[in-house]
């Protein structure tokens, strides 16, 4: 299994509450549940399942929310990967309206879950898609105006009253309300903690080997013990060896972020960085928020995965890069050096949107995988799909996210 994450992660580095960590799974469990992969899609699939009245036992085969969640920035984002222009030759205005309000109704929930649970660095604020590209300010306008359309949130910005909230002159910008931003290890450990609290049993230390599944339920062997259940719930964010038959449709990435040193309150009114999160029309884009504790977060430069002895020396120089490039949005950080810097890796999909569901080649499982750059939202949602899909009652939207959406 390839690292999920390489680096100095800024959420780990900074966090001082409590992680006890968690027994490896041993002997036989029976549950009605059995979930592969504790980050944020697990973990909240287990609070779900178990709110719901099911047994279950989750089996991380590090520690929890060490692993993607940890190399996250945590963006929760009601725009999926795909601009909706995109979507809509691909799907029809239907389809695509209802994966667009599904994604902004999968924030809320999650916004709303992680105020119940008392997540610390939960705050809701705008989005703002901007361009430095003259020539995609159109492109962006038709985004807009779609959107506008199918009354859809996000209204087109430009000049002075886009420049107040960036600090800078883009050439145009689609504002979104109604989105947020959290630290991710935390809230998943929120989510794990409550999980548990409804009973589940969670598991690090606990890599799966072997999932079989049959008509009637489904056996997840481990290194030193096995799970017997109703249905597994495949929660690793893309598709690991086991399941080599769906790894086509999923293209692996890194992709790279880097944290300032805390910023002094001089150099941030130089800046007139509104608290806003941002993301371009760059491919890939750079995304920009700010911390709590008052330093910039900037990512990016993502490219097709490497493996092997080559990733420390390719996240060293996309940090570089990607300094540069905030610098160049930002002249006023020319001193400033990046005091974290952390690759992750993760799934994408033609379409970009995620696989969430059950697949005719694996009986009893159910899958949530391919993300993309949106996979706080996203994981989410597939937390809520799956409890449904088990229960045997799908959403009305649920399909649009399946293996054989687009069948026509």
């Amino acid at each position: 299994m390839p690292r999920l994450r390489l680096g100095r992660s800024y959420w780990l580095d900074t966090f001082q509450g409590a992680a006890p960590k968690l027994p490896p799974l041993r002997g036989t469990h029976r549950a009605d549940v059995a979930i592969v992969g504790g980050g944020v899609t697990g973990c909240a699939a287990a609070l779900l399942f178990a709110r719901a009245g099911a047994t279950v036992a989750l089996a991380e085969s590090a520690r929890i929310g060490r692993g993607s969640t940890a190399a996250s920035t945590a963006l929760l984002m009601q725009e999926p990967d795909a601009d909706f222009v995109d979507l809509l030759p691909k799907y029809g205005t239907a389809a695509a309206m209802r994966i667009w309000r599904r994604c902004r109704t999968a924030v809320t929930d999650m916004r709303r879950t992680l105020d119940a649970l008392g997540t610390p660095a939960l705050r809701s604020l705008p989005s703002v898609y901007l361009t430095r590209d003259p020539d995609c300010v159109s492109t962006l306008r038709r985004e807009a105006a779609a959107r506008q359309r199918c009354h859809l949130a996000g209204r087109f910005v430009e000049g002075g009253s886009l420049h107040a909230l960036i600090g800078f002159g883009a050439h145009g910008a689609i504002v979104t309300p109604g989105n947020a931003q959290v630290d991710p290890y935390r809230a998943c450990l929120a989510l794990a903690r409550a999980a548990a609290s409804r009973g589940a049993s969670l598991f690090e230390g606990s890599a799966v080997t072997r999932i079989r599944g049959s008509r009637d339920g489904v056996e997840v062997t481990l290194e030193r013990g096995r799970v017997l259940a109703d249905w597994a719930v495949i929660a690793t964010g893309y598709a690991t060896p086991q399941f080599e038959r769906l790894r086509a449709r999923f293209r692996m990435m890194n992709t790279y972020a880097i944290a300032t040193p805390r910023l002094d309150a001089a150099l941030r009114k130089r800046l007139r960085v509104a608290d806003v999160m941002m993301w371009d029309t760059d491919r890939p884009y750079h995304y920009l928020r700010w911390t709590d504790d008052g330093r910039l977060l900037f990512g990016g430069r993502d490219r097709p995965r490497l493996a092997g002895a080559i990733r420390p020396a390719a996240l060293k120089l996309r940090a570089m890069q990607l300094m540069s490039d905030l610098r160049s949005w930002y002249p006023a950080l020319g001193a400033v050096h990046p005091e974290y810097a952390w690759e992750g890796l993760f799934a994408v999909t033609p379409d970009g949107l995620p696989y969430i569901g059950r697949h005719r080649l694996y009986p009893r499982q159910l899958f949530a995988l391919g993300y993309g750059g949106n996979g706080m939202t996203l994981g989410f949602f597939a937390a809520q799909a799956v409890v449904r899909l088990a229960r045997g009652r799908p959403g009305p939207d649920d399909e649009l996210f399946g293996f054989a959406r687009g069948r026509r």
